[in-house]
C-alpha cells in the first residue's frame, strides 16, 4: 500500500522573552494555549472559538502525596512483584507459606499506597 504523500512542514518560529515577559504572556493567554493565543493576536482571529482545555485536578496535599510517592520508590515493590509474576508465568513459584504471607504483605502495602494517593489528591475523604 503505498503512502500517501507529506506536506512539508512549515519551519517553527521561535521568539526569545525575558521572565517578565512571558509571565505576561501566560497571564494573557488565561487558559488559551500560548502558540494559539499568540495567532489570534497576531492575525486579529478573536472570532474563533477558543479550544476547550481539560482541568487538572488541583492535589490537596502535595506534602502527603511527596511522602506517599517516596515510600514507593524506596520499597522496591514493583521490582519484587514482576519478579514474582515471571515466576509464577513460568510456574517456577513454589507456594509456600512464606510466599503466600510476602503476596499478602505485599498486596496489604499496595491497598493501603492506593488508599494514601487517593487522599493526598483529594479524591477521597480519609478517616
Amino acid at each position: 500500500m503505498a503512502r500517501k504523500p507529506r506536506k512539508p512542514r512549515t519551519p517553527p518560529f521561535s521568539v526569545r522573552l525575558n521572565f517578565e515577559e512571558r509571565q505576561r504572556l501566560i497571564s494573557l493567554a488565561g487558559d488559551e494555549p500560548l502558540g494559539t493565543y499568540i495567532r489570534s493576536v497576531i492575525f486579529n482571529e478573536e472570532a474563533r472559538p477558543k479550544p476547550k482545555r481539560k482541568q487538572a485536578r488541583p492535589i490537596k496535599d502535595h506534602a502527603a502525596l511527596s511522602t506517599i510517592l517516596a515510600q514507593l520508590g524506596q520499597s522496591r515493590l514493583a521490582n519484587n512483584l514482576n519478579q514474582l509474576a515471571k515466576l509464577a508465568n513460568t510456574g517456577a513459584l513454589p507456594v509456600t507459606p512464606d510466599v503466600e504471607r510476602d503476596l499478602h504483605e505485599a498486596a496489604r502495602d499496595i491497598a493501603y499506597i492506593r488508599r494514601a494517593i487517593i487522599r493526598a489528591l483529594g479524591l477521597e475523604d480519609g478517616p
